[in-house]
């Protein structure tokens, strides 16, 4: 039989180990640098640079990001919570109207919008609301992509012979049962 431990001191190490994790997950206060920026209706912290810190936002990659800090006039590497109220009115504007600062059209995620015609970007809650009515059009239309979206299958004409297994049909699990229930009922 094997000899206990001595449990006390495990104890004593691992809560030496946990005091010492603690110590190096707090981060450091820096002054004069905010702690939380409300930005692209996201919260971010402050210690992050800035063209890290607009990739939180939806609707903005590493490309954007780096231009919309250019076009207000910031240097992308600067920490976002070292920016006065009046740089975050200007990068808020730059990523919601980026048409007014000379941002190339093709880097806009809604070209040539269908309702308006206009070249727009959308960030956050209108970017997953302009999704989501786009396909409900589809839907309502009754076109292929509308069809390929209402039956969970790849919209982009991708084979799926192999692919795109999981989780789209339950026809093969229904037609199983019935087997085992008609063999059931013959004995």
């Amino acid at each position: 039989m094997r000899r206990p431990k001595n449990i006390d001191k495990t104890k004593e190490i691992k809560e030496e180990k946990s005091k010492k994790k603690k110590v190096l997950k707090k981060k450091k206060v820096l002054e004069g640098i905010r702690g939380i920026v409300r930005i692209g209706e996201v919260d971010v912290e402050g210690d992050k640079k800035i063209r890290v810190a607009l990739l939180k936002v939806r609707g903005v990659g590493k490309s954007l990001a780096k231009i919309f800090a250019i076009a207000a006039g910031l240097s992308p590497e600067a920490l976002i919570g070292s920016l006065n109220d009046e740089q975050l009115k200007k990068l808020e504007d730059v990523i919601r109207n980026p048409v007014n600062y000379d941002i190339p059209y093709h880097m806009f995620n809604r070209r040539n919008d269908p309702q308006t015609g206009e070249h727009k970007h959308l960030i956050g809650s209108e970017l997953r609301f302009a999704i989501k009515s786009d396909v409900d059009l589809m839907r309502k239309i009754r076109c292929y992509k509308g069809i390929r979206h209402e039956s969970g299958l790849p919209v982009r004409g991708q084979r799926t012979r192999s692919s795109f297994r999981k989780g789209a049909i339950v026809g093969v699990i229904k037609k199983k049962a019935a087997r085992s229930k008609a063999r059931k009922e013959s004995k």
